[in-house]
């Protein structure tokens, strides 16, 4: 059984895009996704953007219902790379720091931890609470990283879509795997033409 597989969570805070950019790149990458998209995540799929749920879906190798707590990703036996949660709501950060599962996201994200595999949290919201710092704080010490979709702005991004394959770009390069879609800072810079150090 290939355990180049990751699962994904998308959950509903703002940022719907971020899912499924992330899942077609996946697919372009030959990684099997295994995906479960709340309810609110839903409401925000409308709002947000034209895509239908049938849609998503046929970006993703396997599909679950948000309220299946008896799918295969709800199970430490259930082998994967790890997990990402993109966009990830504060109220699935906040059951993830809690231990609570009351939706196959945050169970999944539980089995992810418990199972020591990497777990990446897209966390959107701003500006943060006392609450929501403490949480990422937990989620951290838990072992899970918290990634925010926070704009590279030295990457002189053209478009939206420039600023979105960067930031998952990056996420992807927690798990060792290369998209292609990162302009990584001074790569090509070389001793002709790096910049000269400048006066302290």
């Amino acid at each position: 059984m290939s355990t180049r597989r990751l699962v994904v969570g998308i959950s509903g805070a703002s940022g719907f895009i971020y899912g499924v950019r992330l899942l077609q790149l996946l697919r372009e990458l030959d990684i099997e996704t295994h995906l479960t998209v709340s309810r609110s995540a839903l409401l925000t799929m409308t709002h947000e953007t034209d895509y239908k749920l049938a849609d998503v879906s046929a970006l993703a190798s396997v599909t679950y219902r948000c309220d299946d707590m008896a799918a295969a990703i709800s199970s430490g036996s259930f082998r994967s790379m790890g997990m990402i949660v993109a966009p990830c709501s504060m109220k699935t950060l906040a059951e993830i720091a809690s231990g609570m599962s009351s939706t196959l996201i945050s169970r999944a994200a539980d089995v992810t931890l418990k199972e020591r595999r990497p777990l990446v949290l897209l966390a959107r919201e701003t500006p943060y609470t006392l609450a929501h710092l403490r949480n990422m704080t937990a989620v951290t010490e838990m072992g899970a990283i918290v990634a925010p979709p926070v704009p590279a702005f030295y990457a002189r991004p053209a478009s939206l879509d420039q600023m979105i394959d960067h930031t998952l770009g990056r996420v992807l390069d927690l798990f060792g795997l290369e998209a292609g879609t990162v302009k990584r800072w001074r790569e090509t810079d070389t001793p002709a033409n790096a910049p000269a150090p400048q006066p302290a």
